[in-house]
């Protein structure tokens, strides 16, 4: 095991999570690879880390996290397990919660995150009569989720709009060096965040591994630190096996803090690429 990560307050409430997180991509977005799976989880827990991705987009994430915590309930108590809907009215969500629940064995999520806002017509359908922002008030009233969040990788105005007007506790968006080039989600999004004191998740850190660059020096290591320089909440990233969870637990030892030096050098090597490599935002 490496260096105890180090942990901070999730949002206002008195939860601790560790800086980083095991993603609910890498091998938990897979079908039918259960034991490998599994050893993937039993190295993040093996590891200290506390926090736990998952969605029912991401295939059986929640079935591997979920035969996890039903051989040991004792573990989930000590987790923080966050999932997604990317249902936009109340009925589906809710529909989409109970199933979540029953899929990870638990009868509460300590972060459910509206999935994926994209634009002004998805955040008009989230807000509006029926939609699915009721059920995630409705939800946390009644304490089957701790904490309500939103997330999304397309339109930082957007997100920042959802965080400013929402009553959520947490958002969820990209940290990587292109996303320092481009601004948005690191300037609006984050100050909105900032401003009103909620958690910020950070994801895309290493671009579905295609910001990994050898031939500049440019590792998971290197991002991964580099991701939680933003003094964000946490940072997760999907891992395809032990020795990728290993490298995300050491990445965030408080020993291991990147240098601006190091931020410089790497943000000039994204600079030229910086549109192209923001892949995930579709076309700007």
């Amino acid at each position: 095991m490496t260096d105890a990560i180090p942990q901070k307050s999730f949002a206002s409430r008195d939860q601790q999570v560790t800086t980083v997180g095991l993603g609910g991509e890498g091998i938990l977005r897979t079908t039918g690879r259960a034991p490998h799976a599994r050893r993937v989880i039993q190295e993040a827990l093996s590891q200290g880390i506390t926090y736990f991705d998952s969605a029912p987009a991401y295939q059986d994430s929640e079935l591997y996290l979920g035969s996890i915590w039903k051989e040991n309930p004792a573990a989930r108590q000590k987790v923080f397990q966050a999932s997604k809907t990317g249902k936009r009215d109340k009925k589906g969500a809710l529909s989409d919660l109970e199933k979540s629940l029953q899929r990870l064995h638990t009868d509460y999520l300590d972060l459910w995150q509206i999935h994926d806002i994209r634009s002004k017509r998805d955040f008009d359908v989230l807000s509006g009569a029926k939609g699915a922002l009721e059920a995630f008030v409705e939800a946390k009233k009644a304490g089957k989720v701790r904490n309500i969040g939103v997330t999304g990788h397309h339109d930082p105005y957007i997100l920042a709009k959802a965080v400013a007007e929402w009553p959520v506790d947490s958002v969820m968006l990209p940290v990587n060096p292109v996303e320092e080039l481009l601004g948005g989600f690191l300037t609006s999004t984050l100050t909105e965040a900032r401003h009103k004191n909620i958690a910020v998740i950070g994801m895309k850190m290493l671009g579905a591994s295609h910001y990994i660059l050898p031939k500049f020096n440019i590792s998971a290591d290197l991002l991964i630190r580099y991701g939680l320089s933003n003094e964000i909440t946490v940072g997760i990233v999907g891992c395809a096996s032990p020795d990728e969870v290993q490298t995300l637990a050491g990445a965030a030892s408080s020993n291991k803090a990147i240098s601006s030096a190091e931020k410089k050098r790497i943000i000039q090597i994204f600079k030229p690429y910086s549109r192209k490599l923001a892949f995930y935002r579709g076309v700007i």
